[in-house]
């Protein structure tokens, strides 16, 4: 059974420490039942505070020693506001792990700590947007995505904070084990399934979706994901401007109508890949992109990898853990 380690230090966030055990404590076999993770909290034996929106909330003893780090096969650091009073022995654990080869992911400020053990050099990561500026100023080896829900670089993960770690352990389930198991998880959760890590993390404004503009409109393009839809389609269907329509759902959704669709398309084409034997070209014409030459253009500038080696890797099924890192993975 793939072990799961969270690493909790001081000042931890609580809802970012129960979250990953929430979300990895609830992926199930689709056919048995069984459990597919076994999840360990650990840290220091003599106990950590724990936090909420930066207020202490509740003490924590947690039950494995920070040592139980190194079996684990990924390890989970969530965010805390105390980072600056982490030992030496953190990091070092936390180095070691990743030297043994678990796989080491970050929620919101944990990239603090990951960054500390030195093990996003050269890399792209990602954190909360509040803290994006002042982590790149501490960390100018590694290139900070301020925009992006969480980044995966194959061993080592970063993402944004809060629901975005939700993203990121989902994402992590949908590597190990296919999207039927990813999207059951969900399900368990009550969340939407999937969201892309390239999706913006800040949405510049906090109103609702408004049903008559674009809710209705997404729903339409759900339904037509496969039909060559324009953004004057787009636009006529919700009943605004293509100048408006952009800034609507720029504000409303974080990205632009075209981007929207093709991240739709996308996750079509990606559970097609993983559920069905059909072939690529029947694939591409089912997503929406129209010819395998144009959903191999996004598959390698969205995911960083090809749609005959994201099939090989992640195909339906229970995959081995190690499956993900035959392909490049999701960015």
């Amino acid at each position: 059974m793939h072990r799961v380690a969270v690493l909790v230090v001081d000042g931890v966030v609580g809802f970012e420490l129960a979250m990953p055990c929430q979300v990895f404590g609830s992926a199930r076999h689709p056919r048995t039942g069984a459990e597919l993770y076994e999840v360990t909290v650990c840290g220091d034996p003599d106990g950590v505070r724990a936090t909420a929106a930066g207020l202490d909330a509740f003490g924590l003893v947690p039950p494995y020693p920070l040592a139980a780090v190194l079996a684990a096969d990924t390890v989970i650091v969530p965010a805390s506001d105390r980072l600056d009073a982490v030992g030496p022995d953190v990091v070092a654990t936390l180095r070691g792990a990743h030297e043994r080869g678990a796989r080491i992911a970050s929620i919101c400020t944990g990239a603090y700590l990951l960054a500390e053990a030195g093990l996003l050099a050269g890399r792209r990561a990602a954190t909360h947007w509040a803290h994006a500026a002042d982590f790149a100023r501490r960390h100018l080896d590694v290139q900070v995505d301020h925009r992006a829900l969480y980044v995966d670089d194959g061993d080592v993960l970063t993402s944004a904070g809060v629901t975005a770690g939700i993203d990121l352990c989902l994402h992590l389930v949908r590597r190990d084990h296919g999207a039927e198991v990813a999207a059951a998880t969900a399900r368990r959760l009550v969340m939407a399934p999937h969201r892309l890590g390239t999706q913006d993390q800040f949405i510049q404004s906090p109103t609702p979706i408004d049903d008559q503009h674009l809710g209705s409109t997404l729903d339409w393009l759900r339904a037509r994901v496969a039909e060559p839809v324009t953004l004057a389609d787009i636009a006529e269907h919700a009943s605004l401007s293509v100048r408006s329509l952009n800034r609507r759902f720029r504000s409303q959704v974080g990205t632009t109508p075209i981007q929207w669709l093709i991240r739709l398309r996308l996750h079509r084409a990606q559970e097609l890949l993983e559920t069905t034997g059909l072939a690529v070209e029947q694939v591409a014409a089912e997503s929406g992109f129209g010819t395998a030459i144009a959903m191999r253009q996004h598959f390698n500038r969205v995911l960083g990898t090809s749609p005959a080696l994201y099939r090989r890797a992640f195909r339906s099924g229970i995959s081995r853990s190690s499956a993900g890192a035959r392909a490049r993975p999701a960015r």
